[in-house]
């Protein structure tokens, strides 16, 4: 199933609560898409709409974040840009955080391409030329 969504930051929150509704059956979402494309941005947006009052900010040091959802739901976000080896990922316990049954959004997915779940939601960000995003998801 492939759903696309045009993005500006005008309407960001609007698309996040149709993505929330919409991909409400995903645990494990990798997100693509060129530096600056607003990954981040997109994944800030997301959380708030699922209730995270907290900053949501790029883990690009500490590889990963973690927030608590206002119903207690643990989220976890990735980046994995930093991320050299798949034994890196593997040494911080990647593969439990995906098997764990929480939400996991992973920036830079393609670095852990194949530590990824057969269920992993794929999530494409383009920035077009009028400066909007357009989001394709793929299941």
């Amino acid at each position: 199933m492939n759903t696309t969504y045009k993005l500006q930051l005008a309407n960001i929150e609007c698309v996040a609560r149709q993505f929330v509704e919409e991909q409400s059956d995903g645990r494990v979402f990798a997100f693509y898409g060129q530096m600056g494309a607003g990954k981040t941005t997109f994944i800030a947006a997301v959380c708030k709409v699922l209730g995270i009052e907290e900053p949501v900010n790029s883990p690009t040091f500490a590889i990963v974040n973690e927030y608590v959802a206002d119903n207690g739901e643990t989220v976890y976000h990735f980046d994995c840009y930093r991320l050299n080896t798949i034994r890196d990922a593997l040494n911080i316990g990647i593969e439990e955080y995906f098997a764990s049954g929480n939400i996991c959004f992973i920036e830079w997915a393609e670095n852990i391409e194949e530590l990824l779940p057969a269920d992993t939601v794929r999530v494409n960000i383009v920035v077009e030329d009028d400066g909007s995003r357009e989001v394709s998801v793929s299941k």
